[in-house]
């Protein structure tokens, strides 16, 4: 991986390839620059590619924990835009890489920007008495803090249980039974750096991006699983509502990661709005 040092002296690691316009891969919260290599490396043919590890993020040492903020992960994001002085970047963000997405245009514009495709996510994760669209439909602030609470207390089965107990009951049966896939899941956790990652996700609870949306004027490709563990059907309508170039995607019988479970689907889906732009 490749580095340059963030605005407060942290390095930022992530792995470039390829040439021409710039596709920059953001990845979800707990997850790595892994989860977008294989679509990085295919369209790395035409473009040049980028898949960061976001600080505290990956095997890498943490930085300190007042910094676990997302406003610095979107300074993270401009000082990396910067550095290879990119301009008409195209951003796919995934779950918190969404939500880096939209933060980095809150402080930073667009004007580096061509468009930007949002992978299942919601302007908003904590519910309230006017907004249903969040976690579950109900996560609210009192069960968002005693989520934290159980990150606490033990990281990695919390993180599983947030999965296991939402809305896809696959996810939820495959918990109950100890599926190969959540022990290996459950591993993979417990190698992370727990405390940095559940100070990221009380900032990534405090954020609210509903007005954001109807300023982004640029084309944004959104693309959302129908079995979704954590959002219901009515948040991606809810966006495309609001913004003023959207084209929306559903994915069948896919998760809160559609774009791994239709592999072939997104990336041919990605490339050829890419193109359109």
């Amino acid at each position: 991986m490749e580095t340059l040092l963030s605005s407060d002296q942290h390095p930022i690691r992530y792995v470039s390839l390829g040439r021409g316009q710039a596709i920059i891969f953001l990845h979800g919260w707990t997850s790595g620059a892994r989860e977008w290599l294989p679509f990085a490396t295919e369209l790395s043919d035409a473009h040049n590619t980028f898949c960061w590890d976001a600080r505290g993020h990956g095997q890498h040492a943490p930085p300190p924990l007042e910094s676990m903020q997302i406003s610095q992960m979107a300074d993270d994001l401009e000082q990396l835009l910067e550095h290879h002085g990119i301009q008409d970047a195209v951003l796919v963000g995934h779950s918190m890489g969404a939500l880096i997405s939209w933060e980095y245009i809150r402080n930073y514009g667009v004007r580096r920007l061509a468009g930007l495709c949002i992978v299942d996510q919601s302007p908003k994760l904590v519910t309230d008495e006017s907004w249903h669209l969040g976690i579950y439909g109900d996560f609210d602030y009192a069960r968002n803090q005693a989520f934290i609470k159980r990150l606490d207390e033990d990281f990695a089965e919390g993180v599983l249980e947030l999965a296991a107990n939402g809305l896809n009951t696959r996810s939820r049966e495959n918990y109950e039974q100890n599926s190969r896939g959540f022990q290996q899941m459950r591993d993979y956790l417990r190698h992370l750096n727990g405390s940095a990652l559940t100070r990221c996700w009380d900032s990534l609870t405090q954020q609210d991006y509903r007005d954001l949306l109807p300023r982004i004027d640029r084309p944004v490709l959104m693309v959302y699983g129908d079995t979704s563990q954590f959002y219901p059907h009515e948040v991606p309508e809810w966006i495309e509502a609001q913004l003023p170039w959207p084209e929306l995607h559903i994915y069948p019988r896919a998760d809160h990661s559609p774009h791994l479970w239709h592999k072939e689907q997104f990336a041919h889906h990605l490339r050829q709005w890419i193109q359109r732009l």
